[in-house]
């Protein structure tokens, strides 16, 4: 990013080291605006911020960007390089991206150490996690784009920040800091932020157009087009297209849509200003697990007629479909997926009042409208027989003269029997649909200082603005499918003596319409004062320390429900349908809290130092708590506690970065919903309150003994674990899961990365090797999911100058691993540990992609 620099030696201030902000009101943005102004009436003096990429695939080696300058995750704006940060950050250059071409953010997060990332659901709606950290999505970790947070929010109830990003051409580089001073200066952010950089005009880049296959039906375009204006003004153009059947067979057109994005900056070295705008128009499906079994030797396999790693129970037998409610059906449009339209404005600029001050200010509005349409699995998987013989009690007491039961497609093409698939299985499926429409403005403006005393320093002081404002509409019905790829749905009839219809338990494939009902509107605002400090004491010992005020006020309603009976005598489907009453109950919380953190490095050479630092911070209740529970009383700030230890290394041949940690967070609150597949409907929760702490080590380095070859390693080892989590059942039953491990958490991720360049650097060819051992599913760590390993292939030439050339082979040796149970069932205890048939969501099958692309 370019930045403002003082006359000050070699001090260069990065704008992207602002923290994120908000704009929503009037007044937030005419005190932007006149900052902004402010800022282009300042003297000129031409700087770059040696933004530059590399020009050949070779320049690619993971790990080799020791001297690179950081700018995520601090207080000050002077040059600090990753070699001497204070905390631990991993780097991710232009031509690492276009090598590794992510298909995600998530996809970005797996080149980083410390995180856990499922990236199996797809394009959006990903979970991550890093050093210990007990919750899903991206509640404890930061989505940033250009240092301002995607979504203040980012566990937001079925809103998770990486449907509100489409990764493309126009990012240039990601910078991600775990745990540390995150917290500090990002909201939401204990376990680390991970910063999306953004091309500009004043770069240069000039222009590429990108053409990527893949085997899965994959076509798309990736473009842009950035230029400098005389010598202080840039503009930039780009975004992508494209059109997929998804990385599991749907059944139809999975994905389509694309984004579009157009800069203008200013840059005269001194002072520095950005207005970005950014187009969504996108859909993408959401994987969900599949059934599974055991082969003879007790490992996991492929349920007969189920392709585990390619098939998908989702498809058009559970597409356009009419769930009936009071007054006109809702109908559920499954193609729709994960359909996010967002409009995103985002305003940043950088002025130097003299040699000493500078303000930095960003803003960004957006304004979103996002639906998520998708198809899940619930319950057991049974055989027809054994479901039959549970349910034929209520059939036959429900439909006097039936004197049997028997299962048939609901579109009239046949009845089912236990050959039906190969498998003659059935399962639940639910329907959900969630519309979330929201608005949200961020406002961040910091004061910064570089001054000499007792040392030098480089302080900030700050203050961050949030307003969101949401609406959730969640609407389901609950159906009976078979097991196949692209399953139909499947009606179960009550039969007299010869073989007549006299009732039905399901309609349509329905077990029950309204199986879930929500209307809630919220306004949520925060704010945020910070400070802090990089104090260099000497020129070997630097102290950084920092502290963060914070509130959050959570006003809304949430409509009151009730099951109504639509009235239909012929089916039991109907009997039981949640609605609104047009009753509202109201929400009004405040919570804050403050924390600090402390951190020192010691450089006893360019290439070699040492880190320390203590984190005392928190994360406060979000406003999703709320949807679902309006009248809850348990909520609170979370502490959190965390320390690391590092060392640095690095020299011609060998590069090291290895962090020691430990975090502790107290006082969490863990819910365990479970979907009872008697009622059809979610039981009431049971609540936890117990604490969680993780020991463990991160590594990244880097061996490279020849230019033709180098060898990368990125590995992590932790124990995490729960702490005090005893509590008594709902049978009374007391059950004690103090030390178990954190659910879907391994502890050891190994990521080894053997590269080759060839042709002078003009080719570069590596193959990723990545390593988990195994996870629970639940806290009670009541069923496993193996360890996997996983070889992925990457490839770049530089064909000419202009004319690049890529593959991406995912998932080489088409490997079964299992990323997460089947959270429906519970969290707290899946219940079906020792079935013959379970769901589990696995990793992608073998997927090929092919790329193309023109530099000009």
């Amino acid at each position: 990013m370019v930045s403002c620099v003082p006359p000050k030696g070699e001090a260069l201030w990065q704008a992207d080291n602002a923290p994120r902000g908000t704009f929503m009101h009037k007044r937030i943005l005419t005190c932007s605006i006149l900052a902004l102004a402010t800022c282009l009436s300042a003297p000129a003096v031409m700087a770059q911020d040696g933004e530059a990429s590399a020009e050949k695939p070779s320049d690619a080696v993971r790990g080799g960007d020791f001297d690179e300058i950081v700018v995520t995750g601090r207080a000050g704006g002077a040059e600090l390089r990753k070699a001497e940060a204070s905390f631990a950050v991993s780097t991710l250059n232009d031509e690492q991206l276009r090598l590794t071409n992510p298909v995600s953010a998530a996809d970005t997060f797996k080149q980083v150490p410390g995180f856990w990332v499922e990236s199996s659901g797809g394009e959006g709606s990903n979970n991550v996690r890093s050093r210990g950290i007990p919750t899903d999505g991206y509640s404890s970790v930061a989505l940033q784009e250009n240092s301002l947070s995607v979504q203040y929010d980012g566990g937001l109830g079925y809103l998770n920040a990486d449907q509100s990003f489409r990764f493309d051409e126009t990012i240039a580089r990601v910078e991600a800091v775990r745990g540390g001073p995150a917290s500090i200066f990002a909201p939401n952010a204990p376990g680390g932020v991970v910063n999306f950089i953004t091309r500009k005009g004043t770069d240069e880049p000039g222009g590429l157009i990108k053409y990527t296959w893949g085997d899965y039906g994959e076509n798309r375009v990736d473009a842009y087009y950035g230029q400098r204006i005389g010598n202080n003004w840039g503009v930039f153009v780009g975004g992508f297209y494209r059109a997929s059947d998804g990385m599991r067979d749907m059944g139809f057109k999975a994905s389509k849509g694309g984004q579009i994005r157009g800069t203008i900056n200013y840059d005269d070295g001194r002072n520095s200003f950005m207005v970005d705008v950014k187009r969504i128009d996108d859909k993408v499906p959401f994987y969900l697990p599949v059934p599974l079994t055991y082969d003879a030797n007790g490992k996991i396999a492929d349920v007969p007629g189920f392709d585990s790693r390619n098939d998908t129970l989702a498809g058009p037998g559970t597409s356009n479909v009419a769930i009936l409610r009071e007054g006109a059906p809702y109908i559920f449009d499954l193609t729709e997926g994960s359909h996010t339209k967002l409009t995103q404005v985002s305003i940043e600029g950088t002025f130097q009042i003299d040699d000493t001050f500078a303000i930095q200010t960003r803003s960004r509005y957006k304004d979103a409208d996002i639906l998520r349409n998708a198809m899940f699995p619930t319950g057991n998987v049974q055989e027809l027989s054994a479901y039959l013989a549970g349910v034929s009690p209520t059939v036959l007491a429900a439909f006097p003269g039936a004197v049997g039961v028997r299962a048939q497609y609901a579109d009239g093409s046949g009845v089912l029997d236990a050959d039906t698939n190969g498998n003659g299985l059935v399962v639940g499926g639910n329907l959900l649909s969630v519309s979330v429409p929201i608005e949200e403005a961020m406002t961040d403006n910091r004061l910064t200082a570089e001054f000499d005393a007792g040392g030098h320093h480089n302080a900030a002081i700050g203050m961050t603005y949030d307003a969101t404002s949401y609406r959730f509409d969640r609407y389901m019905g609950t159906t009976l499918i078979d097991v196949k790829g692209n399953a139909n749905r499947v009606d179960v009839v009550g039969v007299d003596a010869a073989g007549n219809v006299v009732g039905s338990l399901t309609d349509n494939g329905f077990q029950r319409y309204g199986s879930i009902y929500d209307r809630v509107g919220m306004n949520v605002h925060n704010l945020a004062l910070y400070a802090g400090d990089e104090w260099q004491v000497t020129p070997a010992l630097r102290l950084d320390f920092a502290a963060r005020w914070e509130r959050t006020r959570i006003n809304g309603q949430v409509e009151q429900k009730t099951t109504v009976d639509l009235g239909n005598p012929a089916t039991l489907a109907d009997n039981n349908v949640l609605a609104g009453t047009g009753n509202y109950t109201k929400v009004d919380q405040s919570f804050d809290d403050w924390g600090w953190t402390l951190g020192a490095n010691y450089q006893f050479a360019p290439q070699f130092g040492v880190f320390a630092r203590y984190t005392d911070t928190f994360r406060l209740p979000s406003a999703g708590e709320y949807n679902g529970s309006p009248t809850r009383t348990d909520q609170s700030s979370v502490p959190i506690k965390m320390a690391e230890f590092g060392v640095k290394y690095g020299s011609g041949i060998f590069n090291l970065f290895a962090t020691a940690f430990w975090t502790k967070f107290e006082g969490v609150r863990f819910t365990n919903y479970r979907f009872n597949e008697v009622t059809n409907q979610y039981d009431d929760p049971e609540v936890v309150v117990a604490d969680t702490q993780t020991w463990g080590v991160e590594l990244e380095a880097l061996v490279r003994p020849a230019e033709f070859f180098d060898f990368a390693l990125q590995a992590t080892w932790q124990d995490p674990q729960y702490k005090g989590f005893t509590y008594t059942d709902s049978s009374g039953t007391i059950q004690d899961y103090d030390g178990n491990q954190l659910i879907r958490v391994p502890k050891l991720m190994i990521r080894a990365v053997p590269g080759v360049n060839l042709f002078n650097g003009r080719v570069r060819a590596e193959a990723e090797i990545e390593h988990y051992t195994k996870r629970y599913p639940d806290i009670a760590n009541s069923q496993v999911l193996p360890a996997y390993t996983l070889v992925n292939l990457n490839a770049r030439a530089q064909v000419t100058d202009n004319i690049a050339i890529g593959l991406n082979v995912q998932n080489l040796f088409n490997e079964l691993g299992l990323t997460e149970g089947n959270p429906r069932a519970g969290s707290f205890n899946v219940g079906d540990s020792n079935s013959q048939y379970f769901l589990a969501r696995p990793v992608f099958g073998r997927t090929v992609r092919l790329n193309a692309s023109l530099s000009f």
